[in-house]
């Protein structure tokens, strides 16, 4: 590269590092919800494509100067909508450096620093989650490919020791799968279910308490019903409520039917890491497979999900591919992955565990559901609000009398930008949902919350 190239390089880097840093520099203050909706800013980025170049530096700058008003303050302290972390700083740094490393990760042969650290930050999550240190540990894009993954490596698994080899057959006359979902699963179950030919009227839906866990009672008698190769669901933190399953009492249900079980954990397998709240995922080691999101709870940047499977084996029998021209190490990321080539994804998450330690993993988890509990209590305390659910771990879901009324506070919320919650539906009723995901989330954001809160339902 000639030296032009090399200060082109450098210019650009350092416009992204300052526009990155004043961005960040505006969080305690900006309106929390985006100020531009999508038509303007297709405007703002849009027209013909130019028909001479632009000086790198500039684009960063032009770039970032449009994008302002459209950008929500998801880094932030008072982003509780869906369920979003922020990014914790050594996260956020270590992903800046795998983009200039420029590593594709799939082989440990071809980058193994890149690998190493997703290895050991795999093993770390391991330790955390009390689950098997032999598991393999996949980085995926976030849930729903982690979710996929699993599901994937248990139908290859479930209709291999019904002596059916999927990839050397297909599916076109296997035998019949039974899949077992609870009633309140997150949509990214069915939508795993789809996308491996498995449609909505396949599956088999178990009910579920006035909180969203499944009941062991149903699961019994659902699995009652049949036979053959056997896929059950279970679930770490239902969405709205943040209940969890009862995996003492389910996984063994399941276990005497010759079940794979999976739990999909999205946020919720990282309760395992505080001392306080680990009996909410006592039982679940004695799965088969689990899904979880460091964008989520461990607060890392987009994108980094986490297929995990308690037999290697099984991964590598759903996922490894040909090519003559591939080098095999024994368990590489893309012999337990649907991805060859990809960004290292897991060093940002190595990067977290390193810097916050097993205390930092435990103080962050209980940070966040104290400040759930702090923010139920506030909202308690308002006279139109009520609260929805059992705040055990980090989701709180409130509503404000009527359908109606609920709905245009959830909307007023957002114009008024003091903070960011979504809306939802419960048990038929409208409902606003608040997720404490955010390392950076201070007592005083839950105060600011609940005031304009306050003064938003007395308008």
């Amino acid at each position: 590269m000639d030296q032009s190239g090399l200060d082109d390089r450098t210019r650009a880097l350092n416009a992204a590092h300052r526009r990155a840093t004043e961005f960040l520099g505006t969080l305690d203050d900006r309106p929390v919800w985006p100020r531009a909706a999508l038509d303007e800013m297709l405007t703002a980025f849009g027209g013909p494509l130019p028909a001479a170049g632009t000086d790198p530096a500039q684009v960063i700058d032009e770039m970032a100067e449009h994008a302002e008003p459209g950008l929500v303050a998801i880094p932030g302290g008072r982003f509780f909508g869906f369920v979003i972390g922020a990014t914790h700083p050594a996260a956020l740094a270590a992903d800046w450096l795998v983009s200039a490393w420029d590593q594709n990760s799939g082989s440990s042969t071809l980058t193994p620093a890149t690998v190493a650290m997703e290895r050991v930050a795999g093993g770390w999550m391991l330790e955390l989650f009390g689950l098997p240190s032999s598991a393999s540990v996949g980085f995926v894009t976030g849930g729903q490919l982690a979710n996929f993954t699993c599901l994937a490596t248990a139908r290859h698994a479930v209709m291999a020791r019904a002596g059916w080899d999927i990839a050397e057959r297909g599916v076109r006359d296997a035998p019949p799968l039974r899949f077992v979902v609870g009633a309140d699963r997150h949509g990214s179950i069915d939508r795993a279910a789809r996308f491996l030919g498995i449609g909505r009227a396949e599956l088999t839906v178990v009910d579920s308490d006035d909180q969203g866990r499944m009941r062991p009672d149903a699961l019994e008698r659902a699995l009652g019903d049949g036979e053959g190769p056997l896929i059950v669901c279970l679930q770490a933190g239902e969405v709205h409520t943040g209940a969890f399953d009862d995996f003492r009492a389910l996984i063994p249900l399941a276990k005497q039917h010759g079940a794979w079980v999976h739990v999909d954990g999205a946020f919720g397998l990282w309760a395992a890491a505080s001392e306080d709240l680990r009996r909410l995922t006592t039982g679940m080691e004695q799965a088969d497979s689990w899904a979880t999101d460091a964008h989520k709870t461990l607060n890392v940047p987009y994108d980094c999900g986490m297929a995990i499977v308690r037999d290697p084996a099984d991964s590598i029998a759903a996922f490894r591919t040909g090519g003559d021209y591939l080098i095999y190490s024994g368990l590489d990321p893309w012999d337990v992955t649907p991805e060859l080539s990809r960004r290292a994804r897991g060093v940002p998450a190595w990067a977290a565990l390193r810097s916050l330690g097993r205390s930092g993993v435990a103080g962050l988890i209980d940070r966040l559901h104290e400040n759930a509990v702090a923010m139920a209590a506030g909202l308690a305390s308002i006279e139109e609000i009520e609260i929805l659910n059992e705040v055990d771990y980090t989701q709180v879901m409130f509503r404000a009398g009527s359908d109606a009324a609920t709905r245009a506070l959830g909307e007023a919320i957002l114009i008024d930008g003091t903070a960011a919650v979504t809306g939802a539906e419960w048990r038929g009723r409208a409902s606003l949902r608040c997720s404490m995901s955010s390392w950076a989330t201070t007592p005083g954001d839950i105060e600011l919350t609940v005031a304009a809160i306050r003064r938003l339902v007395a308008i």
